[in-house]
């Protein structure tokens, strides 16, 4: 089993990267964010899942163990497979993944391609009760159209979900309406939050 990958990102293009790990390239099926975030050159620290199957062996990479948990609990869903699984979490965090569960908004799930109505039925009623504690704590500002795009954004631009979602909380908390409703508004708000240093992948 590979649960991880620590190395130098060698290529990346649409959901893929190759990590080289002492003269060998892994390729890793990732997020297109993580892929986007994921200069050649750079260093990569990936957790990752080996999916085997007969006449395949995939690896799948995530930047957060809590990435990593919710898409192992997602392939435990019936009629979910690991690319659908991945596909959920391009589009959904953790925390909003743990906050449509709670909600029981299989809405948020239907919206991901290859996911249909039966089976986002199915991760609401499999993964209720599962989820880590500390990924069902989603704020309210994580629910919000606007906020959910930044953070999407700013973890496309290297930060991780928990400085990330951090610097949105604390704009929010001081922020006017003009700013927590607009998306460049409140993107250029937390990027100076966080300051010019971007988080490792």
């Amino acid at each position: 089993m590979i649960s991880s990958l620590r190395g130098s990102v060698a290529a990346a293009s649409g959901g893929t990267v190759v990590v080289e790990v002492g003269g060998v390239g892994y390729r890793v099926a990732v997020t297109p964010q993580l892929a986007l975030s994921s200069p050649i050159g750079s260093p990569a620290f990936l957790h990752t899942a080996l999916i085997v199957r007969e006449d395949d062996m995939s690896l799948f990479g995530f930047s957060t163990t809590d990435e990593l948990e919710v898409f192992d609990l997602l392939r435990g869903v019936t009629g979910v497979g690991p690319k659908s699984a991945l596909g959920v979490l391009a589009h959904l965090t953790p925390s909003q993944v743990a906050t449509a569960v709670a909600s029981e908004d299989d809405a948020a799930f239907r919206r991901v391609s290859g996911i249909g109505p039966k089976t986002a039925k199915l991760i609401i009623v499999q993964l209720a009760g599962k989820l880590d504690i500390r990924v069902q704590a989603p704020t309210v500002t994580a629910r919000s159209t606007t906020s959910a795009d930044v953070l999407v954004a700013l973890i496309g631009l290297g930060w991780s979900e928990r400085d990330a979602q951090s610097a949105i909380d604390a704009v929010l908390d001081d922020a006017d309406p003009s700013v927590s409703s607009a998306v460049p508004a409140l993107l250029r708000a937390a990027l100076t939050r966080l300051g010019p240093q971007r988080a490792s992948v």
